[in-house]
């Protein structure tokens, strides 16, 4: 840790809710934890504003949601009147924002976090953005050597820390309590989906599995929100499923609904970092279905601590649903394995630590 307390500004344009805004939270919370001065400045009307006093996380409102002199201004004007070590850029506006107020009088030391894995465009512009960055965090292996080889950045300053999780929170626990509680009923097989419901995520492959599957004992319940709700909706009752499909909507703690599933489904085809909702279904001892998209594969290993399966293919994924639905030992089996792979690699004081250290080494290499 460093020897003085870290003053460190995380900048967040976007103005979505999935698990890139999740994480800055629980790492701002913990790292302030450890006597760091933390603030994240976001567009007021962004959902990791309202969220931010959950967390007992400084939040300062700028309107940094596009692209412009209003919102570089309003930064540089920030920036002017209060002194940071380190600022900690996430999305693309915000760390153009940050690098052009660098220009302008506002050097500090910039860290990056990648969070998925979309391609990065290969032009100069954005070559000089990623090297205007000290360090560059990615929340995976593969999103580490993907940043390296379309940036050109020396692999000596991009680093994976994946995302950590609450291991005393995300448990396993009462399953038919969890039901009772969520109105759920107490004898159906449950496979269950937690992820904002954007195209990528791949909600209309499970929908499609699902209706594949035609079994009257299983239930689908789908929790999050998004861009693709009313589709997904449309969907469900296009192929008459239903009255057997629960669209739960966003909820502020996921985790007794994971523990009222019997299955946990991830059908990503693209974009991917390391799914913090996976995380938190393997902390709770559920057996996993996904695709080996973006970094998911360093959490989930073939048939030792979940299921893969090619990624927009819902005759595999019903498949690979319906056997683990029929061999409840296997299912099990994964989900105990799934478990302790959390507990050995997944904490959530592993990334604050990792993460002061970035953030240490970037202000010990600008002093």
């Amino acid at each position: 840790m460093s020897a003085a307390p870290l003053r460190i500004l995380h900048t967040e344009s976007s103005l979505g809710w999935g698990g890139q805004e999740i994480r800055i939270l629980t790492e701002a919370r913990g790292v302030a934890r450890h006597g760091h001065e933390v603030a994240i400045a976001a567009p007021p009307e962004a959902r990791i504003h309202a969220e931010a006093s959950a967390y007992g996380v400084e939040v300062v409102g700028l309107p940094i949601a596009r692209k412009g002199l209003t919102g570089l201004a309003s930064l540089r004007r920030f920036l002017a009147s209060r002194p940071f070590d380190i600022v900690n850029t996430h999305s693309s506006t915000d760390s153009w924002l940050v690098a052009l107020a660098g220009i302008f009088g506002n050097a500090m030391p910039i860290v990056r976090t990648r969070h998925i894995s979309s391609p990065v465009p290969r032009n100069a512009a954005t070559r000089w953005l990623y090297g205007r960055a000290s360090r560059i965090v990615t929340t995976g292996e593969k999103l580490r050597l993907q940043v390296i080889e379309e940036t050109g950045v020396d692999a000596s300053r991009v680093i994976s820390i994946p995302t950590g999780i609450d291991l005393a929170h995300f448990a396993p626990g009462d399953a038919q309590a969890a039901r009772a509680a969520l109105g759920l009923p107490a004898t159906a097989k449950i496979i269950g989906i937690v992820a904002t419901l954007r195209s990528w995520k791949g909600h209309r492959f499970l929908l499609e599995a699902f209706a594949r599957m035609a079994r009257a004992d299983a239930m689908l319940v789908v929790v999050g929100d998004g861009p693709v709700r009313e589709a997904t909706q449309r969907q469900a009752a296009e192929l008459r499923i239903g009255d057997r499909v629960r669209f739960a909507g966003n909820q502020r703690d996921v985790a007794p609904w994971l523990r009222a599933f019997d299955l946990f489904c991830l059908p990503s085809y693209a974009n991917e970092g390391v799914p913090q909702a996976l995380a938190q279904a393997m902390a709770c001892a559920l057996p996993v279905v996904t695709t080996p998209v973006g970094s998911i594969e360093e959490l989930v290993a073939d048939g030792r601590t979940g299921v893969l399966v090619p990624p927009s293919d819902a005759d595999a994924l019903a498949r690979a649903l319906g056997a683990l639905l029929d061999d409840p030992a296997r299912a099990r089996a994964l989900g105990a394995a799934a478990h302790r792979h959390a507990r050995e690699r997944l904490g959530e004081e592993a990334m604050i630590g990792a993460m002061i250290e970035v953030f240490s080494r970037a202000r010990q290499a600008c002093a």
